[in-house]
């Protein structure tokens, strides 16, 4: 089965309601303060859900219990006076929470920009699979470079407003891995989470159509080894149009790292892109996922056929 595009939700406007939630890990309350603050200088209205600031009483790296983050993310969702839902931040803990939100009800209440990296791409997947929804892989409200960086504030701001304006994606660091060109569906985010659905009753079966998107942290070469090789052994990468690479922070030095990526990806004779700059760098992009898109290798960017949002 080829990917097809994804319903895509309505752009923002001044005056909108955003509600925050933690699916993954536990959050700063400074951090997350900060952020809701820049959402307010975009005349967005905040809205912190109950269990943002929660911590599991007894697994310290979850920001509450299962049942109360998955419950937040439904109800901010199937909230009519809500516009869009944006992650507090990643860590881990949404593989854990996502059977337990009911997708039913999401499809029902209708798309609407659902934003976040890291962790939360398995959200993004079960939103694709689950809702045929499209999403945005981009900045969360804690997360330090969406607090110290205005080009990843500003990539977010014009999708969420002017999606028009950000059609052409990538930084200036792009650059051709293996070159060549494609058109294809995007989708992705962080590799290891993607390996880890592999398996899953609702896993997406294959990237076949696809322009793939990914990036990581905190994996060192061989564990990224072990990763892609998963991938590419279960068929998963079968008929993918072309890649996208973001950033590999702490993944060893980024030589090392590329010389595995040629090793492993330049036998699928699809078109690579390096260093585009999405994920967990200094810089994160807001980068579409489930929307038609063309990957120039050349130029080192990835054009959308339409705006992210309506």
């Amino acid at each position: 089965m080829t990917l097809t595009p994804l319903t895509r939700p309505p752009r923002l406007v001044p005056g909108d309601r955003i509600a925050v939630v933690s699916p993954s890990g536990p959050v700063p309350a400074e951090r997350l303060e900060a952020g809701l603050d820049i959402l307010r200088g975009w005349d967005l209205e905040p809205v912190v859900m109950p269990h943002v600031l929660d911590e599991h009483p007894r697994l310290g790296y979850l920001a509450g219990t299962d049942e109360a983050r998955a419950r937040d993310l439904e109800q901010a969702y199937v909230d009519p006076s809500v516009s869009a839902v944006m992650c507090a931040r990643g860590g881990y803990g949404a593989q854990r929470m996502v059977d337990l939100v009911d997708w039913a009800a999401i499809r029902a209440a209708g798309p609407k920009a659902f934003i976040g990296y890291s962790d939360v791409t398995a959200l993004h997947e079960a939103f694709a699979v689950r809702a045929g929804m499209s999403t945005l892989h981009g900045a969360m409200t804690a997360a330090m470079t969406f607090l110290k960086d205005a080009r990843t504030q500003e990539s977010l701001r014009a999708t969420l407003f002017e999606p028009e304006s950000v059609m052409t994606l990538g930084l200036e660091t792009a650059r051709a891995l293996v070159p060549g060109r494609a058109r294809g569906i995007t989708l992705g985010g962080c590799v290891s989470l993607l390996a880890a659905e592999l398996g899953t009753a609702n896993a997406r079966p294959s990237a076949r159509g696809g322009l793939l998107l990914i990036e990581d942290v905190g994996e060192e070469p061989y564990r990224l080894d072990r990763i892609l090789t998963q991938l590419l052994r279960s068929g998963w990468l079968d008929g993918v149009a072309g890649l996208a690479l973001g950033s590999w922070a702490d993944c060893g030095p980024y030589e090392n790292v590329r010389t595995l990526f040629q090793d492993r990806l330049a036998g699928l004779g699809v078109p690579v892109v390096e260093e585009v700059g999405f994920g967990h760098g200094p810089t994160t992009l807001t980068m579409p996922l489930g929307v038609p898109a063309v990957l120039d290798a050349e130029t080192g960017t990835l054009t959308l056929d339409a705006p992210a949002l309506t």
